[in-house]
């Protein structure tokens, strides 16, 4: 039913071509260019601190307002206001990634970071207005197929960013390797031109007051249809990817620091972890229907958190050659499979919770509160480390998750009692 649409509503195609461009960007700000760092001898605490190169997501609510309502330069007039700035994103991307690949962070830090910043920003805008178009163009009963369509076209573009670029790395430098991932922005770029307008493009939005007014009026708007309840769903919503985001930022390194190569680091965390990653995205899909929102809520930050401890067992058990490749793959794979897990889950959370008036503004202030607080903390993992050896660090981001766990447990309570309420109403 679902490949009929996908050639049938041209709507759908282009959500899968925009969902790929969406997946090229965020990998090749830090996680895969945290191999070539390692690579250049960058050393372990620049190498946490490099993290924090991704902080453009998770402020880009600040700007998500403004490409709601103002039109995008040139582009916009033909293309309109959404398609418009997803052009001008896409463009954006492009050159900060020729940039990085002629930059050299063994020699030119600073250049690299300069380009990275940038590139996060443009990548971060292009998720915004890819958000922005997918909620507008399609009535309620079709945004579950268009999320999953743009969601198997992120996969498959943080695939090629993952995989294709440390095995083109290998093949060939990293500098044709991000010359390469600039060039696979274009099929995005056509889908761009080719998706329909959404109808809302074709309506001039009323224009808030001033800067302020345009910024908070989406937050006011959230915090009272939340409620009372808005303080421990925000929490949660903070803590829920924490310990993921701080165990990632060393990953990599990780697997570096037992000498695996980088074809056999895209070979377990791109190649098994793609295929992985569907299969939890189906398995979240499924147990959210079959036991409930909530319920899968806080299976997915205990499924998460735990899974950190095969990055431990790995950290103390694992080298390259033998039978430790194996260990490798299946402790990246349940790794992945979490992550994969708790990441849609959430994503389908946080969809219900904004309105339809500012869908794309509040839906990036729910994923930029999601990620922020993780983020931070992950720019001090390289000194963590230092300290407390790799294993001790995957315990660590595990017990994170233990607080966070029990106030989604909470949530899930509040839930069942406000339901039964309404049920003897």
């Amino acid at each position: 039913m679902a490949f009929r649409h996908l050639f049938s509503d041209r709507r759908i195609g282009a959500a899968l071509g925009l969902g790929f461009s969406s997946g090229i960007p965020f990998l090749l700000v830090y996680i895969t260019q945290s191999a070539w760092l390692s690579e250049a001898k960058v050393s372990i605490e620049i190498l946490g601190l490099m993290s924090e190169l991704t902080l453009a997501y998770k402020f880009k609510f600040l700007w998500a307002p403004f490409l709601d309502r103002y039109d995008a330069p040139i582009f916009s007039r033909l293309l309109g206001r959404r398609r418009g700035w997803i052009v001008v994103s896409q463009i954006g991307v492009m050159i900060t990634l020729a940039g990085i690949a002629f930059g050299d962070p063994a020699r030119w830090l600073e250049w690299t970071v300069l380009f990275s910043l940038a590139l996060g920003f443009a990548g971060a805008t292009q998720d915004v207005v890819i958000d922005g178009w997918r909620i507008t163009v399609a009535p309620k009963d079709k945004q579950a197929l268009m999320t999953s369509w743009t969601e198997v076209g992120w996969r498959m573009g943080t695939f090629v960013a993952g995989a294709g670029a440390l095995y083109l790395a290998d093949a060939f430098g990293w500098r044709a390797a991000y010359l390469c991932m600039a060039a696979f922005m274009i099929p995005g770029m056509i889908a761009a031109f080719l998706a329909p307008e959404p109808p809302s493009d074709l309506v001039a939005h009323h224009k808030p007051a001033n800067i302020v007014e345009t910024i908070t009026e989406p937050i006011k708007d959230l915090v009272k249809r939340l409620g009372p309840m808005a303080i421990p769903i925000l929490i949660m919503i903070a803590g829920f990817r924490m310990p993921g985001y701080i165990s990632n930022a060393m990953a990599v390194p990780l697997f570096k620091s037992l000498h695996y190569s980088n074809s056999d680091i895209a070979t377990v965390t791109k190649v098994f972890g793609f295929w992985v990653a569907i299969a939890g995205t189906f398995m979240a899909g499924y147990l959210v229907l079959r036991i409930g929102m909530m319920a899968t809520l806080v299976i997915g930050t205990v499924f998460a958190s735990a899974s950190h401890l095969a990055l431990a067992y790995l950290a103390v058990h694992g080298d390259h050659g033998g039978g430790e490749f194996w260990l490798f793959a299946l402790t990246v794979s349940i790794d992945n499979l979490a992550y994969s897990f708790a990441s849609i889950v959430l994503i389908t959370y946080m969809s219900t919770l904004a309105s339809t008036e500012h869908a794309a503004s509040q839906y990036a202030l729910l994923t930029s509160l999601c990620a922020f607080p993780g983020s931070i903390l992950a720019g001090f993992s390289g000194f963590l480390i230092e300290r407390m050896t790799f294993e001790w660090f995957f315990v660590m981001t595990s017990l994170i998750g233990v607080p966070v766990a029990l106030l989604a447990i909470y949530l899930w309570h509040v839930e069942r009692v406000r339901m039964r309420a309404e049920t003897s109403a």
